[in-house]
């Protein structure tokens, strides 16, 4: 595990971050108010002037699956619902035992908004990636409507890979990709068919990102930005309340299928990583097990969008957000 001073090295020491983004990140967390949690594993889409927030939730949770907040400005956030009232009737034959829907995903295909999803249980790889789709976030839309697209992506005892925390990214020459995995053989990408959104019928699975074990990896999420494609993983363990030690690490390639690398040249296929959030460097060591990103690009701006730990609330995972800045050489720093 890095130590306090390395990490501070690590990022303040080969950073150089403008005062006034640096105020901004503090204000926005420092403000932000209303229905912060329980959030985890956000995801965050903008429509017109609101922003729309998913997260992960368990059957057992009111008001429903995959639950829903909303904000105008980032910072003023209400919980508006949830996307299911419970599992599709075909849930507990593709992963018995499921008791909720995990590690939401947003964004905009085609025309509709696809909001992928997983099924799992703790500690085992009999997985399920599924998909909901709507043409419009607007609930006061006649057009709103979410529609149940099925399984995506499965995975079973016999896999060597595991089917959550799915993530997609568009490449600039129209192709769509996602990136998923938690622990086993580390994370995967696959190239999904717009028209379905579903993996296309000749696609492979590419590996991405893995740790010796025991390393623990998963949560992708991949940018492009400037003709380079990052990868953020979320390491070692979250769910722990204040005890998880989850952290975000991130890695860049020219290619959306890898190798992916870190600042040090160190590939993430061996571990690699360089620290962009960590519970060691938040200066009231308030909020723990900093992980399970989703990255906002809103106009000029990119914020980094997490769950945390909050300490002096009994360890309820709570919503995060900063923005990210990139330092001359082009990395990512949550400022």
């Amino acid at each position: 595990m890095p130590t306090r001073r390395s990490l501070l090295v690590q990022i303040v020491g080969a950073t150089a971050v403008g005062a006034s983004v640096q105020a901004a990140a503090a204000s926005l967390n420092d403000q932000m108010t209303g229905d912060l949690a329980p959030v985890h594993d956000p995801c965050i889409i903008r429509q017109g002037a609101t922003y729309h927030l998913f997260c992960t939730s368990q059957a057992s949770q009111k008001p429903g699956l995959i639950h829903w907040r909303t904000s105008p400005d980032l910072v003023v956030w209400t919980l508006v619902g949830a996307v299911m009232p419970a599992l599709p009737d075909w849930a507990q034959q593709a992963v018995p035992g499921a008791r909720g829907a995990w590690a939401p995903d947003i964004s905009l295909i085609n025309g509709r908004y696809h909001l992928y999803y997983a099924l799992s249980t703790f500690g085992k790889n009999r997985s399920a990636i599924a998909l909901q789709t709507t043409a419009t976030l607007d609930r006061s839309d006649p057009a709103f409507g979410w529609r149940d697209e099925g399984v995506v992506l499965v995975s079973g005892p016999d896999d060597d890979f595991n089917a959550i925390d799915p993530n997609i990214v568009a490449t600039a020459g129209g192709r769509v990709w996602m990136s998923f995995g938690s622990f086993w053989s580390g994370l995967k990408l696959v190239e999904i068919d717009q028209a379905t959104g579903k993996p296309r019928a000749d696609a492979a699975l590419t590996a991405i990102a893995a740790r010796p074990r025991p390393g623990a990896i998963e949560a992708p999420c991949i940018i492009e930005r400037e003709g380079w494609f990052y990868l953020f993983a979320s390491f070692d363990f979250c769910c722990r309340g204040v005890d998880s030690t989850y952290y975000t690490v991130v890695g860049r390639s020219k290619a959306v299928a890898g190798p992916y690398v870190d600042r040090d040249g160190k590939p993430m296929m061996k571990g690699g990583g360089l620290i962009v959030l960590h519970a060691d460097l938040d200066p009231a060591r308030r909020f723990k097990g900093p992980g399970h990103v989703a990255v906002l690009r809103d106009g000029d701006r990119d914020d980094i969008v997490y769950h945390a730990y909050d300490s002096r609330r009994g360890g309820v995972p709570t919503l995060r957000i900063q923005p990210l800045a990139w330092t001359d050489d082009g990395w990512p720093v949550a400022a």
